[in-house]
């Protein structure tokens, strides 16, 4: 793809909640909020109305999307095939408690739990909680408990962690404190994925918001990679996996860091 071709779609990406990074809001209305509303009430709102709408239909086999979601889709999906890969190929996952932190419609937890695992999984969002929920009872699957709550509120200690597409909601200054406080969860292994802030991923995203959506939906954050890698060292966690997915309208960063014995 010409760079042309790709700044116009990465672009579209960035003012188009139908791309990896949520939809940016007309650039004066973001200014005006963003000393009145917190990124955690944005994002609990907007997944709860017209966004769980939106990805709702993203994460699943529905027709009613057009290209540019049919690509966050297959990005997605790659994303959750590869964690898939990384666990088959382990080969013990069966019985192992996994906490899937912002869990979406159960596109991580429910494969995962098909496998074997003991699932502890949630989302900010009760609409999307909720869905993930329905969604594993209609399958039959008993072995998942899915709940309504902020990353900052799960508990407890679980042999893998999995945090996949929400740190582009965490802005750079709470993202360290995201990293410490799942790496607090996980006895064994965190899985985590993240857009990662490069020139040309920075540019793209500012080309995107001169453009302004038809509504408002939560604000979209790329981070230093090489800081969310210094975290995770910080915590005793050492790199095992990691794998990059790019598609038209889709990037994600996926690390699988493995706790220091």
């Amino acid at each position: 793809m010409k760079t042309s071709v790709a700044a116009i779609a990465l672009a579209t990406m960035a003012v188009s909640v139908q791309g990896f990074a949520p939809q940016a809001s007309r650039v004066s209305n973001m200014k005006l909020m963003a000393s009145s509303i917190d990124d955690k009430t944005e994002v609990r709102d907007y997944f709860n109305t017209e966004g769980f709408n939106r990805w709702n239909k993203i994460y699943s086999e529905s027709d009613e999307v057009n290209s540019v979601q049919l690509d966050i889709r297959t990005g997605h999906d790659q994303t959750i095939q590869k964690i898939l890969n990384w666990v088959e190929a382990d080969g013990n996952i069966k019985g192992k408690t996994v906490c899937d932190c912002g869990c979406g419609v159960g596109s991580l937890a429910i494969p995962l739990a098909q496998m074997g695992a003991k699932i502890n999984a949630s989302d900010i969002s009760d609409s999307m909680a909720g869905e993930a929920a329905r969604r594993a009872k209609e399958l039959g699957i008993r072995n998942a408990k899915f709940y309504t709550s902020d990353l900052e509120s799960v508990k407890g200690k679980y042999n893998t962690v999995t945090c996949v597409d929400v740190a582009i909601h965490y802005p750079s200054d709470k993202m360290g404190e995201m990293i410490q406080h799942l790496c607090g969860l996980a006895d064994d292994r965190l899985i985590i994925s993240f857009a990662p802030k490069t020139w040309y991923y920075v540019f793209l995203k500012k080309i995107g918001e001169l453009f302004p959506g038809p509504s408002k939906t939560t604000r979209a954050y790329l981070h230093e990679e090489s800081f969310v890698r210094d975290q995770l060292k910080a915590a005793g966690f050492e790199i095992a996996r990691e794998e990059m997915t790019a598609t038209n309208f889709y990037f994600s960063r996926l690390l699988e860091a493995k706790r220091i014995k």
